[in-house]
């Protein structure tokens, strides 16, 4: 008896799965029937279509299921394309609804595009600024801070030194190498070797190079005018990094020797702490301040006839040089590791002056492949750019998958604006109709760069052979040529006013 009770037991344990299995199967069946149905009663195509499969006497029963599921498969085509249809209304309503917000609110739009985070073109916020009592150091923040995108040149730094006049900056060494170039004012600077002091007057548009490690002064040796110097550093310890270390010193600048026991410093130098610090406390006057005429004049190189006190270390002027290209527009002056005197050699490092005269513009170019790290020094201006790396909703498309889509990089140009144009990248200036635009740069990866430009004399788009001229544009090569040849090599007029709308584009 007990085992058939527990028979009888089991036997329900297992049916009952088997019967809410069925009955949920069965729940799904009715509601897919009542769908089919829903769908029938709302769609009388497909209505009709299914009731004229049911009305061939001809059709065997096989048929008529045939004839029906494809009655279904008609349906569900028309439903997807229906789908579609309604998505591509939508997006239609949004292209409009887009287009109407440009027309109306253009200005906005343009001031919000300036707005938006560029991370090409550097401005006051981009920099560490260390005050003194009689001038500023201002430090570029890392390349890579601003975007990963410039991981190609995180390895340099760049920083100003400004002063007021008859100002000395204190003797220190960096862990750098750098290019040091005068930009306005004029200069004595220190250079501390291993047995004397080699020193050096600058004038505006003189660059020097100063070898890691070396102690170095400035001195302001102007009675009125400020000093404005470029320091282009290449670390040589940590990639993107580079620091200044105050050998000669005592509390303000801090000298790198308190770092030191007392122990080491009286046994390296041979002098009891007491008058080690009676040393260190002597100086407070801080990084930069001001010297007097007779002090500034101790300070200058002494002038002297040869074969004597000839100077060993002298400054390159970039305005020396010939201008590679120069007309009533602009010039572009040069200076690499092939001119001797530059000491340029080994750093694949190239500096050129873009001069652009008031209302006129640069062609379009690109480096083949330095990458430009560009100060303005004075004037005003534009710059911009074509870059297929950032993303922006003007730039999107339909053709976005198999074509390139180029974003317009644009900034406003003042002087100590730092911005930057990777290898490959086009790229134009123009000038304000109030100043001549001038700008200092570095040229980093300079070793057999070329600079190609899209038009004017010598462009690419004339160079370009005649049958795949013609392919590349579908239009006939004396057309093209017509556009893009002109007289003027390299620097035009700025034509703000256009013939098709008639307003200023820039």
């Amino acid at each position: 008896c007990y085992r058939t009770h527990h028979t009888i037991a089991m036997k329900l344990k297992l049916s009952l799965p088997i019967f809410f299995f069925l009955f949920f199967f069965l729940v799904l069946t009715l509601f897919s029937n009542l769908a089919t149905c829903q769908e029938e009663e709302t769609d009388p195509e497909l209505q009709t279509c299914k009731h004229q499969c049911r009305q061939q006497q001809q059709y065997s029963e096989e048929d008529k299921r045939t004839c029906m599921r494809r009655c279904d498969e008609y349906y569900e085509t028309k439903q997807e394309r229906e789908r579609e249809k309604e998505k591509e209304k939508e997006q239609e309503m949004e292209e409009k609804q887009t287009h109407h917000h440009h027309h109306h609110h253009g200005k906005e739009e343009e001031k919000e595009e300036e707005e938006e985070e560029i991370p090409y073109v550097f401005e006051e916020e981009d920099f560490d600024t260390i005050h003194a009592a009689e001038g500023t150091i201002d430090v570029l923040k890392k390349f890579t801070r601003k975007s990963k995108l410039l991981q190609g040149i995180e390895n340099f730094r760049l920083s100003f030194i400004k002063t007021r006049s008859h100002a000395f900056v204190t003797p220190r060494h960096f862990d750098s190498e750098i290019v040091l170039v005068n930009v306005v004012g004029r200069a004595t600077i220190g250079l501390v070797m291993e047995d004397k002091t080699e020193k050096v007057n600058l004038e505006p548009g003189d660059f020097l190079r100063i070898p890691a490690g070396t102690p170095v002064y400035i001195v302001n040796r102007d009675w009125n005018d400020l000093l404005s110097l470029i320091l282009f550093h290449i670390p040589v310890s940590t990639p993107g990094h580079f620091e200044e270390f105050f050998g000669l010193g005592g509390r303000d600048p801090e000298s790198v020797l308190t770092a030191f026991s007392w122990e080491v410093l009286e046994a390296a130098l041979k002098t009891p702490r007491q008058k080690l610090e009676k040393l260190f406390d002597q100086q407070n006057e801080g990084s930069i301040f001001t010297i007097s005429g007779e002090e500034v004049q101790a300070m200058s190189p002494k002038k002297s006839f040869w074969p004597f006190g000839i100077q060993s270390k002298t400054p390159f002027n970039i305005f020396s040089k010939d201008p590679i290209f120069s007309n009533q527009y602009g010039s572009l002056i040069e200076v690499g590791p092939s001119d001797k005197k530059s000491e340029l050699e080994g750093l694949n490092l190239m500096i050129t002056f873009t001069k652009i005269i008031k209302g006129s513009m640069s062609t379009i170019l690109y480096n083949s492949h330095a990458t430009k790290i560009a100060v303005v020094i004075d004037g005003e201006g534009k710059f911009e750019m074509a870059c297929p790396h950032v993303s922006s909703s003007h730039t999107r498309s339909k053709h976005q998958k198999t074509s390139p889509s180029y974003h317009k990089i644009s900034a406003k140009l003042k002087p100590a604006t730092v911005f930057v144009v990777p290898a490959g990248h086009p790229f134009v200036t123009i000038a304000s109709k109030k100043n001549d635009l001038k700008i200092i740069c570095f040229e980093v990866h300079a070793e057999g760069n070329h600079k190609l430009t899209f038009a004017g004399k010598n462009n690419i788009v004339s160079a370009l052979d005649k049958t795949a001229k013609e392919l590349a544009f579908n239009y006939p090569a004396e057309k093209v040529d017509e556009i893009f040849n002109r007289n003027e090599q390299f620097f035009f007029p700025f034509e703000e006013e256009t013939k098709e709308n008639g307003h200023a584009d820039a």
